[in-house]
């Protein structure tokens, strides 16, 4: 199986890291950042992972992610397959849904490594 690198991100903080798949969460998946009782949470707290996770359309994307990384990785090339998903902070969608994400393909038997560029960054203010 081949190695697959997840890099969750904020695109208001800086550039989208290089991969091969980018998932831009910010204009189709409600954001917790605009409910107070979240906004400071991350995607450490359960609260902000069941919001997420419990958005329409969330898991059909983690599965079809899937299936698209797995075509990636059954090609020609035994190289890491990287894929980078973000939203507007990089706090709470695009962590969690790249824990869901990992979980999934460990699930499927891929080596996964996981790694959020911006989830300890201050709060976006907007």
């Amino acid at each position: 199986m081949s190695t697959i690198e997840i890099v969750s991100f904020g695109y208001l903080h800086d550039a989208p890291p290089a991969a091969h798949l980018t998932i831009d969460l910010r204009h189709h998946f409600r954001d917790p950042h605009v409910s107070p009782e979240l906004r400071y949470m991350t995607a450490n707290d359960a609260p902000v992972r069941a919001a997420v996770l419990g958005t329409p359309g969330i898991t059909d994307l983690v599965e079809a992610t899937a299936a698209a990384v797995a075509a990636f990785a059954s090609g020609p090339s035994a190289g890491t397959v990287t894929v980078a998903d973000g939203c507007a902070g990089g706090r709470h969608r695009a962590p969690t849904f790249a824990g869901a994400l990992a979980e999934r393909l460990t699930a499927a038997g891929h080596q996964v490594s996981v790694r959020h560029r911006d989830l300890d960054k201050d709060v976006v203010q907007r």
